[in-house]
């Protein structure tokens, strides 16, 4: 029986002990040689595009020769301001990487030796940056559409009397959410929360080609998805799937992921941040069977990539 990917030494590139053995410099250099892969890891101005610069060694600076703005390589992107050392943002990308159902803030704090504080808003940047390799992407052929619901348990009391019927809305919280996804065979995989799982149909419509084919349950609100795709519908009380193709395995499958995620790691999740672990969930499940490696040098182009982030750049500094 041939031997599983993840089992082979194929998967394992990169190691801590590959990270810090390298040190800081070593670490600086990856992160200049991915953010301007294009002029060979030579510095580029973010304001004018112009690559006439020259470094300031002693601060780790560059400073354009046109409009003499001062930059460095992680100025304009998701860690801008940062203070952790480059050596240690490489071995935090690493552990959440190879973390393929996700990370806790306060495990990256211990493995880091930082602040909870610092681990949380680093995990949630980098979250950010899985999802936003994914922006504007539209899904074709073959696509699973379905939802799960996450949070909003409320603990029942000790004493049967004392107990309320939970399934009225005046006994709940407020806070459970669903999360839709849409997920193409053998592809991308994306990720959305709402309110209620109907909603999925418009979204369907917003991010799915064409000419696509949808698969999805017997739920009644996905009925309205014939008027837009070919369906194939699975009857789950009957089969999960069939000869002919007919399942949502896939997305399932995704949702699998996530359940453990916010379960097993996390022990709950608030609705205001479940977008977030979705993406993440959904990010390691469409890398799967690629090396830790290339996820965690994929993850650092994503991050040199995105922009400042408005919902965490500053965020303790923010809370009252």
């Amino acid at each position: 029986m041939a031997q599983h990917f993840l089992l082979s030494s194929a998967a394992r590139t990169l190691s801590l002990r590959a990270i810090y053995k390298a040190g800081e410099e070593k670490a600086y250099e990856t992160f200049k040689a991915i953010r301007w892969a294009s002029t060979n890891g030579k510095a580029v101005c973010p304001r004018c595009g112009c690559v006439d610069t020259y470094e300031i060694t002693t601060r780790r600076r560059f400073k354009c020769a046109a409009c003499h703005h001062q930059f460095s390589v992680t100025s304009g992107t998701i860690f801008h301001s940062r203070k952790m050392g480059f050596v240690d943002l490489l071995a935090a990308i690493a552990l959440f990487v190879n973390a393929v159902k996700g990370v806790s803030a306060l495990q990256m704090s211990r493995d880091l030796d930082c602040q909870y504080k610092t681990a949380f808003v680093l995990c949630h940047k980098l979250r950010e940056a899985m999802a936003n390799e994914t922006a504007g992407f539209t899904l074709d052929g073959e696509v699973e559409i379905d939802g799960a619901y996450f949070g909003g348990h409320v603990k029942p009391e000790n004493r049967k009397e004392d107990r309320k019927d939970r399934r009225l809305k005046e006994h709940q919280t407020g806070t459970r959410r669903v999360v839709i996804a849409l997920r193409e065979r053998a592809g991308r995989t994306l990720t959305f929360v709402r309110n209620f799982e109907h909603e999925g149909v418009e979204l369907a419509k917003q991010m799915v080609a064409d000419g696509a084919k949808m698969f999805a349950d017997e739920a009644t609100h996905w009925d309205v998805l014939n008027a837009f795709f070919p369906v194939d519908r699975i009857n789950h009380s009957e089969a999960y799937s069939d000869f002919n193709g007919k399942h949502t395995n896939w997305v399932e499958s995704y949702f699998s992921r996530l359940r453990r995620m916010v379960r097993g790691q996390h022990h709950g999740v608030s609705h205001k941040y479940l977008h977030q672990y979705a993406a993440n969930a959904a990010w390691c499940e469409d890398h799967r069977r690629r090396d830790n490696g290339a996820n965690a040098f994929a993850l650092v182009g994503n991050a040199v990539l995105s922009p400042v982030s408005r919902s965490w750049c500053g965020y303790w500094q923010r809370r009252p």
